[in-house]
């Protein structure tokens, strides 16, 4: 005999039970019963009856009974209405911290799930966080630097953040199905949320990254869920369903409300519907005209339901929307809500129990989309039960909502321990001025906090079990920012040169509040600090006390009667990796500067290079013999003081210089050079110069051969 899976739906106007069969991979619905409330015990989802409620589940829990046996188990639903969804985001500063882990990622969804428990507390100030179940959360994104980004892990930057959107149920809602469940005698197997039961049979996940809303229209509300991005992103709730098309429809023709209900459900079977009014008046009314009296209230039902998708889809009409429960019945509702929503009509549809895959039924079951509920909670429950789990976290019992694989992170967030606690606080950073700019020197990071499961470690993510023990120390506080200046000076701030062949390490000048100080001075909360790099040849031999070079590197001038003159060879210069600079010009690390120093010349290299003269000298032959001739033309005085050829002239000297002797040189010169003396008789005579007659008082020029030949 097969294992029959017992579910019930307990909804605003009546419960439903439902026996099921699993055969291979397929349910077989083998029976259904429906049971109306005697008198208001629901609202809004939430059992405010309890007797009541408990006296429908026992009636259809004895009338199953007698023709399947015994039921002690049964699985039950969560009406959707009572759930709450709430978009929260979180940022962590992850600057100069190691990289992202799958533990960070962990830590920070949860802080954000609770975010949104605080955000939906914050709206109903007589709740607390802990009469709320999380039963589960999606991220939304996450981003880096405020850059959109697939995943965290292993990522460094600035900033991380993460969106979630996380959906609660107060725990009063499960609190009292258990105690119905308990009055009829029966214990609660595994219990699903309504939407999410409807949603396991229509929307299989692989379709849920299409935009879709689900819409299921009971007698007292309408329940919403809205899929998007692979998951279900949004629920929300209507109080407006079937019993006003059922009063509209009293109302008019003057009807008892269950007269009304029955004429209702009659409209789609029946050309005409027969009514007896409170008069006892029968009739007999034309579909068509019946139609027509509901379409006002019709429009008002599409019309509440058209704008809670768009307020639940951010301002815009879904891509289609499925509709279930008896509700969806009611005529002309898919076309009134596709023109409410803007979609084709073929975009709105109702949706039965054909729809869902792998089903059979017996034959006296009907196809109606009321039914998709009641199935899809007992398809849930044996898929993707729901139960309780006890948990002992730092010595407190915590009852959780089991939706899936708990983990320590889900325990955390129902024993309400704050995501703050799984890391230390950051240390204070420290503050100061660096050449006028504000600098921040981050404290350190707080340490995680260390997790033990039964003794073992753990993080958040680890799978737990019913009865485990779960203990959490605390994170440790950051130290606070802490810096000396040469932390704050990058490396090009230190150079390592070298100066005539020997290696110096130029350090900045720092001065810190006015004082200089060394770089290894540790900084103070607003300290102003002063950096002054060298940067240039002549700020880096001023650095390294090498000052004395630089009065040699001025360029050489004289003044000679009262003119300027620059000589560049007798000035000293500089070579940076043995190409000349200035003295302004960037030294770099590592850089090789040298002087090549050139001493002050004498009277005679200034002559030379001013092509001056101090001196006229010329060599001749005569007689047969070479003679110098020697004579002075210049004289050179600094002052009081006349130089000589050899005398050394300092830069910048002021020299007063005098030509004489500026009459070229004559034959009769040479007589004043040379030993050679006339006979003592002398004849007639000739002069010569180079073999041509010339006379005493001819120019002569370096190299002439002259002659006096005496005749005989």
């Amino acid at each position: 005999m097969l294992p029959k899976l017992f579910a019930l739906d307990i909804g605003t106007r009546s419960v439903v039970g439902i026996i099921l069969e699993e055969r291979d991979q397929s349910f077989h619905v083998v029976d259904i019963l429906v049971e109306e409330h005697k008198e208001r015990a629901m609202v809004d989802g939430q059992i405010h009856n309890v007797l009541k409620v408990a006296e429908a589940i026992n009636t259809i829990k004895t009338k199953l009974e007698e023709k399947h046996g015994p039921l002690k188990k049964v699985s039950v639903a969560a009406a959707g209405r009572a759930l709450k969804t709430e978009q929260a985001s979180v940022q962590m500063d992850i600057k100069n911290r190691p990289i992202f882990s799958e533990e960070d990622i962990s830590r920070l969804e949860l802080s954000a799930v609770q975010k949104a428990q605080t955000n939906l507390v914050q709206k109903d100030i007589d709740k607390q966080s802990s009469h709320y179940y999380c039963v589960g959360y999606s991220v939304l994104y996450y981003r880096l630097d405020g850059e959109e980004i697939g995943s965290l892990v292993d990522q460094q930057g600035t900033e991380a953040s993460i969106e979630v959107i996380a959906t609660f149920l107060p725990r009063v809602v499960v609190e009292s199905l258990l105690s119905a469940l308990k009055r009829a005698d029966l214990e609660m197997e595994a219990l699903t949320l309504e939407p999410i039961a409807a949603i396991n049979v229509l929307i299989p996940s692989s379709m849920r990254r299409l935009n879709v809303a689900l819409v299921d229209i009971g007698a007292g509300t309408s329940d919403i869920a809205i899929t998007d991005h692979g998951t279900v992103v949004a629920y929300g709730m209507v109080p407006i369903a079937g019993d006003e098309i059922t009063e509209a429809l009293s109302d008019h023709y003057l009807l008892d409300f269950p007269f009304a209900e029955e004429a209702k459900r009659s409209i789609n079977q029946n050309e005409c519907i027969h009514i007896q009014d409170i008069l006892g008046f029968d009739q007999e009314i034309p579909k068509d005209e019946v139609i027509d009296v509901l379409r006002p209230a019709t429009k008002v039902l599409a019309a509440a339901i058209s704008s809670e998708i768009l307020r639940l889809n951010n301002n815009k009409s879904t891509k289609a929307v499925m509709l279930v429960g008896g509700g969806s019945l009611t005529p002309e509702l898919t076309t009134i809500l596709a023109e409410e929503l803007n979609l084709p009509e073929n975009r709105v549809a109702v949706r039965g129990i054909d729809a869902i895959q792998n089903l059979t039924k017996e034959e006296h079951i009907p196809v109606t989309p009321e039914l998709v509920t009641p199935i899809g909670i007992a398809i849930a429950a044996k898929r993707a039960p729901i139960q309780y789990m006890s948990i002992e976290v730092n010595k407190q019992i915590v009852r959780l909502f089991e939706l899936k694989e708990m983990t320590v992170g889900d325990a955390f967030l129902a024993a309400n321990i704050s995501a703050r606690k799984l890391y230390g606080k950051p240390g204070a950073a420290l503050a100061v001025q660096v050449n006028g700019q504000d600098i921040y020197i981050p404290g350190e990071h707080g340490k995680p906090a260390i997790i033990h499961l039964n003794g073992q470690e753990a993080n958040t993510k680890t799978i737990i079990q019913s009865n485990d023990r779960i203990e959490l120390l605390e994170g440790q506080d950051g130290r606070p920012g802490e810096a000396t200046v040469r932390d704050l000076l990058d490396d090009a701030s230190v150079k390592t040169v070298t100066f005539q062949g020997v290696m110096h390490i130029v350090e900045p000048i720092v001065r810190v509040n006015g004082e200089k100080v060394t770089l290894d001075t540790p900084l103070k909360e607003r300290d102003k600090v002063i950096v002054e790099t060298p940067q240039t040849v002549e700020q880096i031999l001023l650095a390294i006390q090498k000052g004395s070079y630089l009065t040699q590197l001025k360029p050489y001038t004289i003044t000679i009667n009262e003119k300027n003159h620059y000589i560049p060879d007798f000035t000293s210069h500089i070579l940076l990796n043995e190409n000349p600079v200035k003295l302004q010009y960037p030294v770099q690390d590592n850089d090789n500067i040298q002087i090549k120093i050139v001493s002050a010349p004498s009277l005679q290299e200034i002559a030379n290079k001013l092509d001056k003269s101090l001196d006229n000298r010329m060599k001749v032959i005569f007689q047969n013999e070479e003679i110098e001739l020697y004579k002075e033309c210049a004289i050179v005085t600094s002052g009081d003081f006349k130089l000589t050829s050899q005398d050394i002239i300092p830069n910048e000297s002021i020299l007063l210089w005098q030509e004489i002797n500026t009459s070229p040189w004559i034959f009769q010169d040479v007589f004043r050079f040379s030993n050679w003396t006339l006979p003592d008789v002398a004849s007639s005579f000739q002069i010569l110069k180079n073999g041509q007659t010339s006379g005493f008082d001819e120019e002569i020029f370096g190299g002439d051969h002259l002659e006096i030949i005496f005749n005989n």
